[in-house]
């Protein structure tokens, strides 16, 4: 199961990508052929963010109703603890 901050994670990444494909597409030194294909690639990362905000959206709301319940997952690091050193 996605967490949402992986969601939002995710999220982030893909609104990047879709920032800088969109400078892509525009820019003027480009043939026809390269914006085609930009496009392309728009539409399919429109279509990804889509569908990761429908399934935030969903999973925020069963958090909310109580459907699902968050979990705490603490990191346990080994180094730069002194009785894990040799």
């Amino acid at each position: 199961m996605e967490t949402i901050g992986s969601l939002i994670d995710k999220l982030s990444i893909n609104e990047l990508k879709i920032y800088h494909m969109t400078e892509q597409r525009e820019r003027e030194d480009v043939e026809g052929d390269f914006r085609e294909d930009c496009d392309m690639r728009l539409n399919i990362l429109k279509n990804q963010r889509n569908d990761l905000t429908e399934e935030l959206q969903s999973l925020m709301e069963d958090v909310r109703s109580g459907k699902k319940q968050l979990k705490l997952y603490r990191q346990m690091k080994m180094y730069n603890e002194k009785k894990f050193k040799d």
